[in-house]
Protein backbone atom coordinates (compact mmCIF):
# COMPACT_ATOMS: atom_id res chain seq x y z
CA UNK A 1 0.00 0.00 0.00
CA UNK A 2 1.63 3.79 -0.54
CA UNK A 3 1.11 6.44 1.24
CA UNK A 4 -2.32 8.96 -0.07
CA UNK A 5 0.10 11.84 0.50
CA UNK A 6 3.10 11.40 -0.63
CA UNK A 7 2.81 7.83 -2.88
CA UNK A 8 5.91 6.33 -0.78
CA UNK A 9 5.18 2.48 0.70
CA UNK A 10 3.32 2.99 4.07
CA UNK A 11 4.93 2.39 7.36
CA UNK A 12 2.93 -0.04 9.50
CA UNK A 13 3.54 2.43 12.37
CA UNK A 14 1.52 5.10 10.46
CA UNK A 15 -0.91 3.01 8.37
CA UNK A 16 -1.99 4.38 6.13
CA UNK A 17 0.54 6.93 6.02
CA UNK A 18 4.37 6.50 5.60
CA UNK A 19 5.48 8.51 8.38
CA UNK A 20 4.43 10.91 11.01
CA UNK A 21 4.63 13.87 8.84
CA UNK A 22 2.15 12.64 5.82
CA UNK A 23 -0.66 11.89 8.71
CA UNK A 24 0.00 15.24 10.50
CA UNK A 25 -0.43 16.89 6.87
CA UNK A 26 -3.53 14.44 6.39
CA UNK A 27 -4.84 15.91 9.83
CA UNK A 28 -4.51 19.64 8.95
CA UNK A 29 -6.45 19.21 5.67
CA UNK A 30 -9.21 17.63 7.48
CA UNK A 31 -9.14 20.16 10.16
CA UNK A 32 -8.60 23.22 7.62
CA UNK A 33 -12.11 22.25 5.82
CA UNK A 34 -9.75 21.14 2.24
CA UNK A 35 -11.47 17.79 2.81
CA UNK A 36 -15.51 17.79 2.70
CA UNK A 37 -18.17 15.22 2.53
CA UNK A 38 -20.72 16.52 -0.03
CA UNK A 39 -24.24 18.11 1.53
CA UNK A 40 -27.67 17.17 0.53
CA UNK A 41 -28.95 18.88 -2.13
CA UNK A 42 -31.01 22.22 -1.10
CA UNK A 43 -34.23 21.55 -1.37
CA UNK A 44 -34.13 18.68 1.12
CA UNK A 45 -32.73 20.63 3.22
CA UNK A 46 -35.46 22.97 2.97
CA UNK A 47 -38.21 20.28 3.63
CA UNK A 48 -35.86 18.99 6.89
CA UNK A 49 -36.49 22.22 8.45
CA UNK A 50 -39.86 22.31 7.68
CA UNK A 51 -40.73 19.13 8.89
CA UNK A 52 -38.34 20.00 12.01
CA UNK A 53 -40.18 23.46 12.16
CA UNK A 54 -43.88 21.50 12.50
CA UNK A 55 -42.33 18.84 15.01
CA UNK A 56 -41.75 21.48 17.70
CA UNK A 57 -45.15 23.34 17.50
CA UNK A 58 -46.71 19.85 18.29
CA UNK A 59 -47.45 19.02 21.56
CA UNK A 60 -45.92 16.83 23.35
Amino acid sequence: MTCPICAKDSDPEYSPFCSRRCADVDLGRWLNGSYAIPAVAPEDLEEAAEELAKETRRPH
